[in-house]
């Protein structure tokens, strides 16, 4: 009982990380399940993705009622998202766990060095509309779409900085859209996972238990907060997650 109300305050935790960003939670708590319980990296993704795809599917809906999600701009993302995951997923599980813990690093590394370079860049002023033409949304989930079945975090960690860099969305709008591509494609890389027994399924169900109740605070505050200190938190983010990682590997 003790262990079970552990991992729901974990998840309590991780849910209210992932509805700020937008992503779930599952980028955490790979590394966190990874260093703190010993998990392998192919059972640490597949367990927090048991958390990732309830989380997601409740944050996607308050970003929605907060900032109305453009259908038109959601689907092409999905679509290419679900295809090229479960693509990404089939890849991962066959990987050897270190390698792929060592490639997880460098992902993060890579995409917080972007972000912060990003942050020193001129750029014009973020908008609600696309500055690229929308079809390109389904190019950027598919390449999403595979990294995220891949390391198991949906998708949206890399859809979120090239929306508000390459088509010049605000923060919150590029999270809310990265949580549409994230929906299906979390679903079937966990289906992918689960068949494959890269699952702890009780673990994650708690965890899921623990963000379900906490994900509407960090949407809520990711809402409050000034576009800039939400980006500036976002490259932290990624940051200390890149270390977790790193220290175990």
């Amino acid at each position: 009982m003790i262990e079970w109300l552990m991992y729901i305050g974990l998840g309590a935790a991780l849910g209210t990380l992932g509805g700020l960003f937008g992503i779930g939670g599952g980028l955490i708590a790979i590394p966190v399940l990874g260093v703190l319980f010993g998990l392998d990296q192919q059972v640490a993704q597949g367990t927090a993705l048991v958390m990732v795809v309830p989380n997601v599917l409740l944050a996607l809906w308050r970003y929605h009622q907060r900032n109305r999600i453009e259908l038109r701009h959601a689907l092409p993302l999905a679509a290419a998202g679900f295809v090229f995951a479960w693509l990404g997923s089939i890849w991962a599980v066959g990987l050897d766990a270190q390698a792929m813990r060592l490639g997880f690093v460098g992902f993060l590394v890579a995409l917080a060095g972007w972000n912060v370079a990003r942050m020193f860049m001129r750029s014009a002023p973020p908008s609600t509309e696309l500055r690229q033409p929308w079809p390109w949304l389904g190019v950027l989930g598919a390449g999403a779409g595979v990294l995220g079945g891949l390391f198991g975090v949906g998708g949206a960690v890399v859809a979120t900085p090239v929306l508000t860099s390459v088509f010049g969305t605000t923060q919150v709008v590029a999270q809310g859209l990265s949580l549409a591509l994230a929906a299906p494609s979390t679903a079937v890389t966990l289906l992918t996972y689960g068949l494959h027994q890269h699952v702890q399924w009780g673990m994650g169900i708690a965890l899921a238990v623990g963000g379900l109740l906490s994900i509407s605070w960090g949407v809520k505050l990711a809402h409050a907060l000034p576009e800039k200190v939400l980006r500036s938190l976002f490259c932290a983010f990624l940051i200390v997650c890149a270390l977790l990682l790193a220290f175990k590997a």
